[in-house]
C-alpha cells in the first residue's frame, strides 16, 4: 500500500463530508426561499444529505464494475450507523428517543431491511427490484411530509428554522448562491466518490482483502462521518432525540435509495455475494430488531447500552478481518459469540423488552 492509496482514501473522504455538507445547506436554504416548510426540509432534504456520500460511492462503485463495494458500503453503513454512531453517542450522553420512531420509525427500518432481504435472496438486486426500493422510498417520504403537516409542533418548526435559516432576510440574488452551492456539493461528491473507490479497491488488492469487506468497513465508516458529525453535535447541543432519528432516518434512505439507484444504474443490477447474504444481511437484521426493546425500554438509550453497541460493533468488524485473512483465531470468536455472547444478549433483550410492556400497561 503506498500514499497515493492513502491519499486517494483521505481525499476522498474529505471530499465527500464537503460535499454533503454543501449540498444539505445549499437545498435546505432554497427550499426555505420556495416556502417549503422547515419541518418538511428536516425530514427530506437533510435525511437525502446524510446518505449522499453512501449513495455517491454506491452509484460510482455500480458505474465501475464493483457491485461488491456498493453493497457492502450500503449494510456496513447501516450497521455501523447503529452500533458504532448511536453507541458512540449514548456514552457521550443518554440518548432519547421519541415515541413516533418506536411506533413507526424503526419499524419501517426493519420492514426495508426485510424488503431488501428478499428481494437479494435470489443472489442478485435486479433494476427491477431497485426501481421497488425507489417506490417504496417515495411512499415513506410522501407520508413524512403529510404527517408534518398535520404536526403543528411549533419547537420542531424553530428548531428547523435556525438551523437552516428559513427565518432570515432573503437577499434578492441569494438563490444563485444557494444554486451555486448545490453544484459544488454535487461536484465534490462525484470527485470524492472515485478518488474513494480507487483507493479502496486498491487497498483491498494491498491487504488481500476483498472488496466486500472493505465496503463494510472502511467506506461504510467514511460514508457515516456525516451521521456521526450529526448526531455527536445534537447530543452536543442537548437535542439529544434528533441524534436517534437522524440515524433511524439514514439507515431507511441507505437501503430504499443508495440501494435502489445503484441497482437502477448498473446493466445488470447489483450482485450480492453469498457471505452478505448469509451473514452480513442477517446481522443488519438482527442489530435492527435489537434496536425495539432496547428504544423501547424507557424511551432512551442509556450508557451501558451504549457500551454493548460499541463492543458489538468492535466484535463484528474483528469477525470480518479474521474472516477475510483466514486466520485461526476466528473459529474462537465464532465459538464464542454463537454459544455465549449472542444467547446472553437476546435473553437480556427479551427481558428489557417484557418488562417494559409491562410497564407501559
Amino acid at each position: 500500500m503506498d500514499l497515493l492509496t492513502i491519499a486517494y482514501l483521505i481525499g476522498g473522504l474529505v471530499l465527500l463530508v464537503l460535499g454533503a455538507e454543501a449540498l444539505v445547506r445549499g437545498a435546505a436554504k432554497l427550499a426555505a426561499r420556495f416556502g417549503i416548510s422547515p419541518l418538511i426540509i428536516g425530514l427530506t432534504v437533510v435525511a437525502f444529505g446524510t446518505s449522499a456520500p453512501e449513495t455517491a460511492v454506491s452509484i460510482q462503485a455500480s458505474l465501475n464494475g464493483s457491485g461488491d463495494i456498493a453493497v457492502g458500503n450500503v449494510i456496513g453503513s447501516n450497521i455501523a450507523n447503529i452500533l458504532l454512531i448511536l453507541g458512540l453517542s449514548a456514552l457521550v450522553a443518554p440518548l432519547l428517543v421519541s415515541r413516533q420512531l418506536v411506533r413507526l420509525d424503526v419499524p419501517v427500518m426493519i420492514g426495508a431491511g426485510v424488503l431488501t432481504y428478499m428481494l437479494a435472496w435470489n443472489g442478485s438486486i435486479s433494476r427491477l427490484d431497485g426501481a421497488i426500493l425507489l417506490a417504496s422510498l417515495l411512499l415513506y417520504t410522501c407520508f413524512l411530509v403529510i404527517a408534518s403537516k398535520r404536526d403543528k409542533s411549533r419547537a420542531a418548526v424553530d428548531e428547523f428554522a435556525i438551523e437552516f435559516g428559513a427565518d432570515d432576510q432573503a437577499r434578492p440574488w441569494s438563490w444563485v448562491l444557494q444554486l451555486l452551492l448545490i453544484l459544488l456539493g454535487l461536484g465534490l461528491l462525484m470527485v470524492g466518490s472515485q478518488l474513494l473507490i480507487e483507493g479502496a479497491v486498491a487497498l483491498a488488492r494491498a491487504l488481500g482483502l476483498s472488496e466486500l469487506v472493505i465496503g463494510l468497513t472502511v467506506i461504510a465508516v467514511g460514508t457515516s462521518m456525516p451521521e456521526l458529525a450529526t448526531s455527536l453535535m445534537a447530543v452536543y447541543r442537548g437535542e439529544r432525540d434528533i441524534a436517534v432519528g437522524n440515524i433511524v432516518g439514514s439507515c431507511i434512505f441507505n437501503l430504499l435509495l443508495v440501494l435502489g439507484a445503484g441497482a437502477l444504474v448498473s446493466a445488470d443490477g447489483l450482485s450480492i455475494s453469498p457471505n452478505a447474504l448469509a451473514f452480513d444481511l442477517p446481522v443488519m437484521l438482527a442489530v435492527f430488531a435489537a434496536c425495539l426493546p432496547i428504544f423501547f425500554s424507557g424511551y432512551r438509550i442509556n450508557r451501558w447500552e451504549g457500551v454493548l453497541f460499541f463492543g458489538y460493533y468492535l466484535a463484528y468488524t474483528l469477525y470480518l478481518v479474521l474472516f477475510s485473512t483466514g486466520l485461526p483465531a476466528i473459529n474462537l470468536l465464532r465459538h464464542a459469540m454463537t454459544w455465549y455472547v449472542l444467547p446472553l444478549t437476546a435473553i437480556t433483550l427479551l427481558v428489557i423488552f417484557l418488562r417494559a410492556w409491562k410497564h407501559q400497561r
